[in-house]
């Protein structure tokens, strides 16, 4: 199978081109990616020489239509998985603008170029965020619940995901649309709350909780998330719609505590700063559909991949080192500001 992976640089896509090159011998990959602020190709260091034919990299815009139009025909595409997205909530609400550009025009271009392709497997890849808000008693996020994204970054995923509807009805096109909690594992960019707490904690920077620190998240391993993703292209049903989860809700403020028991670092570095706008009190997703129809279940404990994801970072320091620099400064400067 030939697969065009977009947004492979970032941190799911580049996990999900290591498993396949690893684990499929049958799979070949071309990664489409833009390499925006968080595509970082050092995350697929050596994969290239280790995997040589079966993996090429194509740098390009999603909502480029001529651009994917020729790399679907010149690489001989057979199916898509779209990871290609803008992704964090915080710089949604400083700028929608380019959360539209590439999840909702971007992803348009690739489902025009996939139909007019014919091609027979399309999966996007979306969010729990959708589905809005949980109280702390209410059941798990079902495939049937309402799309009641609260934020920019959200919305966008949420008109992206109504694209895809609109496509497999309209159309017949056989795309699948897949739904995720918090992802969190190796190279993953550190806005992101568990890279971002760990950084600064080693450091001795002071670390900004939201709010009280009481909102909720289930959290999922990416390399589940990507075993995950790969059931769903083998084996979803077309016009789908699948829920992942990781069974492992935590409060953020839990988290920052593990991270700061990790690191033998003291809790009087936590700093609590205002809440954001639009903070989503709690996440939680029932994955019982995957489960019944591809197999789908989380391997891991959040605590035994938490430690695993914090000694990945403490052996790799050249990784930190680069991604920390840049982007990940400007980010802290324009959205924390004296906050810190």
């Amino acid at each position: 199978m030939r697969i065009l992976v977009t947004g492979g640089c970032g941190f799911i896509g580049s996990d999900f081109i290591h498993m396949l090159l690893t684990d499929m011998p049958d799979v070949d990959i071309c990664n489409l990616d833009s390499l925006t602020y968080a595509g970082n190709p050092a995350n697929l260091e050596g994969v290239e020489g280790r995997f040589a034919g079966r993996y090429t990299f194509a740098r390009a815009d999603i909502a480029d239509l001529s651009a994917v139009e020729r790399i679907l025909a010149e690489q001989r595409i057979e199916a898509v998985v779209n990871f290609a997205a803008e992704t964090h909530v915080d710089r949604s609400i400083a700028d929608a603008a380019p959360f539209l550009h590439t999840n909702v025009l971007g992803l348009h271009a690739l489902l025009t170029a996939a139909q007019r392709r014919g091609l027979a497997s399309f999966v996007h890849v979306s969010t729990d965020e959708v589905y809005g808000s949980l109280t702390p008693e209410a059941p798990a996020f079902t495939e049937a619940d309402p799309l009641v994204p609260n934020s920019p970054y959200s919305a966008s995923k949420a008109s992206g995901d109504l694209l895809c509807r609109a496509w497999h009805e309209t159309y017949a096109f056989p795309v699948i649309v897949t739904r995720c909690s918090n992802n969190y594992g190796p190279r993953q960019f550190p806005e992101k709350l568990i890279p971002f707490m760990y950084f600064r904690a080693c450091e001795d920077q002071p670390l900004p909780v939201y709010g009280t620190g009481k909102n909720v998240r289930d959290w999922i391993h990416v390399r589940d998330h990507c075993r995950g993703i790969w059931l769903a292209l083998t084996r979803g049903r077309p016009g789908a719609v699948y829920n992942f989860g990781g069974a492992a809700e935590r409060s953020n403020l839990t988290v920052v505590h593990r991270i700061l028991d990790f690191c033998g670092k003291p809790a009087s570095l936590i700093r609590f700063v205002a809440d954001r706008p639009g903070h989503d009190f709690r996440y939680a997703m029932d994955y019982s559909l995957a489960r019944r129809e591809l197999g789908f279940a989380p391997s891991r404990t959040f605590e035994q991949g938490l430690a695993e994801t914090l000694d990945w970072y403490r052996g790799n320091p050249a990784w930190i080192s680069n991604v920390t620099s840049g982007a990940y400064r400007t980010f802290l400067k324009t959205w924390y500001g004296d906050r810190l």
